[in-house]
């Protein structure tokens, strides 16, 4: 698939670090509970670590207890892919991509009980992500 924004691995490599490159570009998991993004409260839009497009608000944001931070919603549908991952042995998930660079983000799951208007959690990797608090 074609995206907005494509580079080099190399280029790809001398932009982020080692833990921000596993991640976005090889489709890693950071560790959990090591983002402080997963319980920050600052109100702001969440951004892709890589290329800058705008995922997500922090007014969708809420604590899953997962680890990770969590979203009932993308800033907008079209800012994010979804890709089956049969990477599990015997599951199925759902993965999330910035449309725009095809940068792993992390995974959506459905159907969890959570009090959300969209009963989704976006488990977003930390390192995935910056914060551009909003102006006061």
């Amino acid at each position: 698939m074609a995206y907005d924004v494509e580079k080099t691995d190399a280029e790809w490599k001398a932009e982020l670090s080692p833990a921000e490159y596993d991640v976005l570009r090889k489709a890693g998991t950071e560790r959990p509970f090591s983002s402080s993004y997963e319980t920050d409260t600052t109100v702001g839009v969440y951004a892709c670590r890589a290329c800058g497009a705008e995922l997500f608000r922090s007014d969708t944001k809420f604590d899953a207890h997962c680890g990770w931070p969590a979203f009932y919603a993308p800033l907008a549908e079209d800012r994010v892919q979804y890709i089956e991952d049969r990477s599990l042995f015997g599951g199925v998930r759902t993965e999330v991509r910035c449309s725009r660079c095809g940068s792993h983000l992390g995974h959506v799951f459905k159907g969890e009980g959570f009090d959300t208007p969209t009963d989704a959690r976006f488990c977003i990797n930390g390192v995935a992500l910056t914060l551009e608090p909003a102006a006061t």
